[in-house]
């Protein structure tokens, strides 16, 4: 018997599992793509690069949705294999770029992939100046809902740190904007 649609994420997730049910998967994607695109959008800066992200995430949600474990929530577990993507593209992005550069890498080096160009959003610019895990936390806190805990599952740090890094870098985004608004 087909799950419907709109079932809770562990009944499409169980139907996914016991029957490879590409309907029940194609459920939860629809019920969550937008926020793993917002997420990753939030996290390269790049729509493009984003949406292609995004599709390798389903990919491999599809392809690990086995080791789902249901004692924690599938949108946290969607966002840490994003996560694990951005982290992934973001270092084939540095190390194509040390050879384009003929160089290599420096410790400590960081890499932004490219922007699409124009104007940004004020938020985008805000985010850009925020360290990387800060900027993470702060996305996965508040433009994807996750909780604290949800959040310290999907980037491995510890809650503590987690609610240090949205505290700190809530405070240099109301700062940024504050001085934004003197100008």
């Amino acid at each position: 018997m087909a799950v419907p649609p709109n079932a809770p994420d562990a009944d499409l997730v169980a139907a996914v599992v016991a029957a490879g049910d590409r309907r029940a998967f194609g459920a939860l994607v629809v019920r969550h793509q937008q926020a793993v695109r917002a997420l990753l959008l939030r996290l390269t800066r790049h729509s493009t690069l984003a949406d292609d992200l995004a599709q390798e995430t389903f990919l491999k949600a599809w392809t690990r949705i086995g080791s789902f474990r249901a004692d924690g929530s599938f949108k946290a577990w969607l966002c840490a294999i994003a996560y694990s993507e951005f982290l992934m593209g973001a270092r084939k992005a540095r190390a194509s770029q040390r050879l384009a550069d003929g160089r290599a890498a420096e410790p400590g080096e960081t890499s932004t992939p490219p922007g699409p160009g124009g104007e940004r959003v004020d938020l985008d610019r805000a985010l850009a100046e925020l360290g990387e895990e800060e900027r993470t936390c702060v996305v996965l806190c508040y433009a994807s809902g996750l909780s604290h805990s949800e959040a310290a599952q999907v980037t491995g740090l510890p809650v503590g740190t987690v609610k240090s890094h949205v505290s700190r870098g809530r405070a240099k985004l109301k700062l940024w904007f504050e001085r934004k608004e003197a100008a």
